[in-house]
């Protein structure tokens, strides 16, 4: 293994070495003289700057670098990332132009692996979020704006001051000029601004004369979007949208959004909406009522629920959603609740399979989830290549995505998370990740059955406490729940929402759904497969609640709490943050209880993800213990290197390793859907008949 690493870091140092630019140099063409100065302050990762120095041709000149975040205005690019190639093309007043290629050089280990995996991470993407609507020339993805909206100079989302419209300067439905003053605003601490037209267009006026435009104590102001708006300037003609480097925005529809709720349609379809009418039996099954500790398997219907939801409820739930909400706007929310619905049927159909494909050895280990139904279902019906295939190359993605978005991303982002609010640990990243190897280690060596033992304390436990805080919060904020729920649904149909339109908010809410609960992704499989029952589809039936939980519940809860507290407005920080601000909006000490709920949600994902890769591991690798136990070792080695180092482009290869692996897993849930569903016509026939679970109603009635 060390001669693997070593080598992997050799050629990396090679290939960067070999386009490595020197810290200044000039070059140029017969008109223009640049000199760039390039810079890496330090060994961590995406702070790497390069600033040019232009002689020559006829200023101004504008720079349009590869990098998106960079102004066209601007010789100097920052917060790059080391050991990658950037371009810039410079062009003076009279269009003379350069060309130049420039690279900030790496000088540590992280740096090395985040250069190399960035390329690696940008064609994935390519793959993963690529429009194929767009790509078949269904609709041209670049965004248009047909109007921008007005706002006061100052305003911010967390601002305390009023601001009222003392005067018109420009009558309604006028044409006006960039730079054209249209009007002025009182602020309640005295002063007043000036407001100018940020584009040419006809003006249209919003409120009149000695309205308030923004008041803070208004609920209604607080959380509806765009109240801070006051006037629109709609534009002579539709302007496209621009990143500041002058590249055109495009918005589309991700691949793999795309592939996974088709998927949940279809499902939900093809299963006659079992997410619906089973939801009653699935609570039933998972409290308990038809256990039997005599059935094959390993642990009970609620410990293999808790172990699935643990793998899933994680920071995705908390910071993903706020993010989310940001983007998209509170519409997001309605979104992203129809994606939870809809991903219980494909829950139901993988971990249906998970239990009936599943090995048990002599000693009672389990060998369960995708591989096992796309390797044997598959051969069933004559397609033994392609099952061998899509199960191998499954097993290899999640290996990946368990050392990646499993652990070192669990482990890297619960310590900033703490270090945020306990500076005790801030520098002691290595110290905490062996704490937290340790305390994984106790709970992973002892298998699925000491997994399943904690996951099922904790996972209710966590539950509890961010249930019950989520709900204070809310609760305070109860006034404002009219303006909350119209804001929801004007944004989730209103063809103007601000957030990018009826599609683009759509899209947002499915995507944040499909990255959370992942259904179809297949990993939950692993987890139910080792569930004590003779009859499969009742662990579906128990699965499915997983999606249910995790964003119905979870994320919705999330959601609310941004939205009626007025903090999904707010622009500039981290969804943890986000979420972090509104709970403290409320009382001051709730971040603390946030951020130990976001360390168990951490705890348990790491623990339940280390079960999942280990049943990818042994599949490749073998099933004896001794194959187990290096996989263990590794992966606590993993989490003590997530904790303490950051990874950048590592964790979004992994993460991209995660989506990946609803590709092989959903197009085998596809062949082997009409299996599940005939499968699910002989248990509900045999359950309404009373011919099933006949112990535990024998059992049920001598207690009565």
């Amino acid at each position: 293994m060390r001669k693997i690493l070593f080598s992997v870091l050799l050629i990396c140092s090679i290939l960067n070495l070999t386009y490595a630019q020197d810290d200044e140099e000039e070059v140029g063409s017969s008109e223009l003289k640049v000199t760039a100065t390039i810079g890496n302050p330090s060994g961590i990762i995406n702070n790497g700057f390069i600033e040019l120095s232009v002689k020559g041709g006829v200023p101004p000149y504008t720079y349009a670098w590869s990098d998106q975040n960079t102004s066209l205005k601007s010789n100097r690019a920052e917060n790059l990332v080391e050991g990658i190639n950037y371009d810039v093309l410079i062009t003076d007043a009279n269009q003379n132009s350069f060309t130049g290629t420039y690279r900030v050089p790496v000088e540590s280990i992280t740096e090395h692996f985040n250069g190399f995996f960035k390329p690696i991470v940008d064609k994935m993407g390519v793959v993963l979020f690529s429009d194929p609507f767009a790509a078949l020339g269904f609709y041209d993805p670049v965004i248009y704006s047909k109007r921008t909206q007005v706002a006061p100079i100052s305003w911010e989302a967390t601002t305390a001051v009023s601001y009222s419209l003392k005067k018109w300067l420009v009558s309604d439905e006028n044409h006006i000029t960039k730079g054209q003053e249209i009007a002025v605003v009182a602020l309640s601490n005295g002063s007043e601004e000036i407001i100018k037209a940020s584009a040419s267009g006809n003006l249209k006026h919003l409120l009149a004369e000695g309205e308030v435009i923004f008041n803070p104590n208004n609920a209604e102001h607080l959380i509806a979007q765009g109240s801070q708006y006051f006037a629109e300037i709609e534009f002579d003609e539709p302007v496209a949208l621009r990143y500041p480097n002058g590249t055109l925005k495009r918005s589309g529809v991700p691949f793999i959004v795309v592939w996974l709720i088709l998927g949940a349609v279809f499902f939900t379809l093809r299963m006659g909406f079992i997410n619906i009418r089973g939801f009653k039996h699935a609570i039933a099954l998972a409290r308990g009522k038809y256990d039997n500790p005599d059935a094959p398997g390993t642990i009970t219907h609620f410990q293999a629920l808790a172990t699935a939801v643990s793998a899933t409820v994680g920071l995705g739930n908390i910071a993903g959603v706020a993010v989310a909400v940001s983007l998209g706007g509170a519409g997001a929310t309605f979104w992203m609740i129809v994606a939870g619905i809809l991903g219980m049927s494909t829950k139901f159909v993988e971990c249906t399979l998970g239990v009936k494909y599943r090995h048990i050895t002599k000693d009672g280990r389990v060998f369960g989830g995708p591989m096992n139904y796309l390797r044997y279902g598959l051969e069933k019906r004559n397609l033994k290549g392609l099952g061998k295939f899509l199960a191998g190359f499954f097993a290899v993605l999640a290996i990946g995505a368990s050392f990646g978005g499993g652990n070192m991303f669990q482990a890297n982002q619960s310590y900033e998370i703490l270090s945020g609010q306990f500076p005790a640990l801030v520098g002691h990243g290595f110290t905490f990740g062996v704490v937290i190897a340790l305390l994984v280690g106790v709970v992973i060596i002892g298998g699925i059955r000491s997994i399943a033992k904690v996951t099922g304390k904790v996972v209710p436990f966590m539950a509890v406490i961010y249930i019950i805080v989520s709900l204070i919060v809310i609760g305070v904020n109860i006034h404002n729940i009219g303006p909350a729920i119209s804001a929801i649904i004007d944004g989730a149909f209103s063809p103007d929402a601000l957030k990018g339109g009826f599609i683009g908010v759509l899209i947002v809410g499915f995507q944040r759904a499909a990255f959370s609960n992942e259904a179809g992704v297949g990993s939950a499989a692993i987890a139910h497969s080792t569930v004590k029952t003779n009859h499969p589809p009742s662990e579906g039936f128990v699965a499915l609640l997983e999606p249910f939980i995790d964003t119905v519940v979870v994320c919705t809860l999330t959601a609310l709490v941004l939205i009626f507290t007025g903090m999904h407005e707010v622009q500039g920080l981290g969804g943890v943050q986000l979420t972090s601000d509104a709970f403290a909006s409320v009382i001051s000490w709730f971040p603390y209880v946030l951020a130990v709920a976001v360390f168990l949600f951490a705890f348990s994902t790491m623990i339940s993800w280390s079960y999942y890769g280990m049943r990818a591991w042994t599949y490749l690798f073998g099933k004896s213990k001794r194959s187990e136990l290096f996989y263990k070792l590794l992966f606590l080695v993993f989490i003590v290197v997530g904790a303490s180092v950051s990874l950048g482009a590592v964790l979004d290869f992994s993460d991209m390793m995660i989506l990946a692996m609803s590709f092989p897993n959903i197009i085998g849930l596809y062949i082997l859907s009409k299996e599940v569903r005939g499968d699910l016509r002989e248990y509900l026939k045999k359950l309404n008949a009373g011919e099933l679970f006949k112990k535990q109603r024998e059992n049920k009635k001598k207690m009565e």
